[in-house]
């Protein structure tokens, strides 16, 4: 099932130990000296009883060095020079036996972009000595307990040391805004990671559509996906997927995924996986036998039609909003020429007291990136942020029908129709780059695949 359409897509170069160092760089650009930078790695959370949920480390600190284990902590210090140190888990042949190999302090030291590698088993008194020195602490909470205390206790003592020679840290600031700053744009490495992960996400999307028939469940077609995830070399999922058929359809984050899937029935799925931590995120909305209905038909291709006028707007220079200004006028005048929305164009996008909102009630877009939610401030003078190359978004335009509301009056005719279109797209210097343009959308490519290989 998997083999034609992902068993060769080979895989990326991982990101350099020198693009590392540059990232790491730009961040002592920032601080000032007595600085101390931490980033915790968060602690892996019981499932149940002795089951564990898969780890997944801050992104933050893969972003920074690459390392991706449990139980570690990255420091920036510049308290007498510029120095990267990293707490790991220590080699322990038992542990090992049981849940893997560790590449220790000597594997850390010797593969990543670090200085100094420490044993985790002893993070609290080195850690403690190192902030003892420090001015300042810069550092997201909540991550570790432990160490928020260490810092806290740090700040607030009042001994004879700090008193006679003011040793000690007085200030505890959030690097997050610097880091994600950095993290908004990326860099070629990072695109051709993020390019990876969304081929393997759409043709993942691919299998799904030519293996469904009606009478399946959702799950089913979720199993097919996400299995393609793995088949094709990501780690996994990026995030929970979205398996909806009917009105399951018109919820927006509807994970249940245990419905059958009916015949005259539409399926929306948004699902993408993770590669080498870089997030895809693709929506795709097709019928389940196949052959869309009129009433299909017409949603999908005002869908459609908003989401092209979107990505063409995702260029350097325009603001962020842009995409999703366009997705409403387009949605908005498509709503009013087939009658399901009687006001004029302008009462209709009028975000109080329009109709437009009954039926398309989110964004059109997001950042994408480390997180599939990625960081960065989208207004960050209370303004949208203007798009520059190296930025990548999420352009999702929808349309919901849900009957089950009882906010609003369904038209008879689309009752139930959920229909959501989503790429990830690269602005560029010039084109936008649909970086999923892979996974196919057209009503004839659609139609020309689902159930082909049943």
């Amino acid at each position: 099932m998997y083999s034609e359409r992902l068993g060769h897509l080979g895989s990326v170069e991982p990101i350099s130990k020198d693009e590392y160092r540059s990232r790491q760089s730009r961040i002592f650009d920032h601080m000032q000296d007595g600085d101390l930078l931490i980033i915790c790695a968060p602690l892996q959370a019981h499932r149940s009883n002795d089951v564990h949920y898969p780890y997944r480390t801050s992104s933050d600190l893969i972003y920074l060095c690459g390392w991706y284990e449990m139980e570690s902590t990255l420091v920036l210090s510049k308290l007498q020079d510029n120095a990267v140190h990293l707490f790991v888990q220590p080699r322990d042949v038992l542990s090992e036996i049981w849940e893997g190999r560790r590449p220790g302090l000597e594997g850390a030291l010797a593969e990543f972009a670090i200085d100094y590698a420490h044993d985790f088993t002893q993070q609290e008194e080195k850690l403690r000595e190192m902030v003892s020195m420090s001015n300042r602490v810069m550092m997201r909470t909540g991550v570790q307990p432990e160490v928020d205390v260490m810092v806290k206790d740090a700040i607030e003592r009042r001994d004879r040391p700090r008193q006679q020679f003011g040793n000690g840290p007085t200030e505890l600031v959030d690097p997050s805004g610097i880091i994600s700053e950095m993290r908004l744009v990326k860099s070629e490495s990072e695109i051709s990671l993020m390019r990876h992960s969304a081929v393997i996400a759409a043709k993942s999307h691919v299998v799904a559509m030519e293996n469904c028939e009606p009478g399946m469940y959702e799950f089913q077609i979720q199993g097919m996906i996400e299995g393609g995830f793995r088949y094709g070399g990501s780690s996994g999922w990026a995030y929970p997927s979205i398996v909806g058929c009917g009105d399951n359809a018109t919820i927006l984050h509807y994970t249940e995924n245990n419905d059958v899937c009916e015949d005259g029935e539409v399926v929306l799925i948004d699902a993408g996986c993770e590669y080498q931590g870089y997030a895809s995120d693709i929506t795709r909305s097709w019928p389940v036998n196949g052959k869309f209905s009129p009433a299909q038909k017409e949603i999908y291709e005002l869908v459609l039609k908003s989401q092209l006028a979107a990505i063409d707007e995702c260029r350097p220079g325009r603001p962020f909003t842009a995409p999703h200004e366009a997705a409403r006028r387009v949605l908005a005048q498509g709503l009013i020429d087939l009658g399901v929305i009687t006001q004029t164009l302008e009462q209709a996008l009028d975000t109080e007291e329009g109709d437009l909102k009954k039926w398309y009630m989110h964004n059109t877009g997001h950042w994408l990136g480390l997180d599939v939610h990625d960081v960065g401030i989208y207004r960050p003078d209370g303004e949208p942020r203007a798009l520059q190359p190296g930025m990548v978004l999420t352009v999702e335009p929808g349309l919901y029908f849900g009957s089950w509301r009882p906010d609003v009056e369904v038209p008879e005719k689309y009752a139930d129709i959920g229909i959501r279109i989503e790429d990830d797209v690269l602005v560029t210097d010039g084109e936008p780059e649909v970086l999923s343009e892979s996974c196919p959308k057209s009503i004839e490519d659609l139609e020309s695949l689902i159930g082909s290989r049943l």
